[in-house]
């Protein structure tokens, strides 16, 4: 079993990271909201979404397959299984089901739960067996993790958009911000980091 410090030190450790890219998302939405584009992209909201939530778990599958695979016993069907539910379970906590609880909180008229693979079966799950077949052929991880975030802060962003009314109040953005960190910093690094050390017993470098 990977070591509890570890694990809480590397979310430590990605916790500025993960805010820095949670202010993007803050500064996209201030930049739609009250730079007069809102009404454009409300309407799209949904299908960018669903562009970025596949990328999303391609990143996250990558990461997940190369780390076990780096640190594991380089089982490869057991590599395809951490790697598969590592993406599609934890993105879909992470763009999802976490961005539909601040929704609910906010109450926001046309909050849905979105589950990428049961919406979108084949888009979502050809994306993280393309992960994990490129984490189990390249082990890299720093780079896809670095997208990760940002892509799953974005993608988290658009869910919360396809919920939102005409208008958008500052305490909403206050609220989205909070569940944006949430929704990043906690699922990415488990899915990237902990989830895989789980089952090889080893430490990250």
């Amino acid at each position: 079993m990977a070591e509890i410090g570890q694990m809480a030190n590397e979310l430590k450790r990605h916790a500025p990271f993960t805010f820095l890219g949670t202010l993007t998302g803050i500064i996209i939405m201030i930049v739609i909201v009250f730079g007069g584009f809102f009404s454009q992209v409300h309407p799209i909201s949904r299908d960018i979404f669903y562009v970025l939530h596949p990328t999303h778990v391609l990143l996250s599958a990558l990461v997940t397959t190369a780390l076990f695979m780096r640190y594991g016993k380089k089982n490869a069907w057991f590599a395809v299984l951490i790697g598969y539910t590592g993406a599609i379970g934890i993105a879909t906590i992470s763009d999802s089901i976490i961005p539909y609880l601040g929704e609910a909180l906010l109450d926001l008229p046309n909050r849905g739960i979105h589950i990428g693979f049961i919406e979108k079966p084949l888009l979502t799950n050809l994306a993280a067996l393309l992960g994990v077949m490129i984490g189990h052929w390249k082990w890299i991880t720093k780079f896809p993790h670095f997208g990760h975030v940002l892509i799953s802060t974005w993608a988290s962003l658009f869910h919360v958009i396809t919920a939102l009314g005409a208008t958008v109040s500052w305490i909403q953005i206050i609220v989205v911000l909070i569940f944006l960190f949430l929704a990043v910093w906690v699922p990415c690094c488990t899915s990237d980091i902990v989830y895989p050390l789980l089952f090889t017993g080893k430490t990250a470098r």
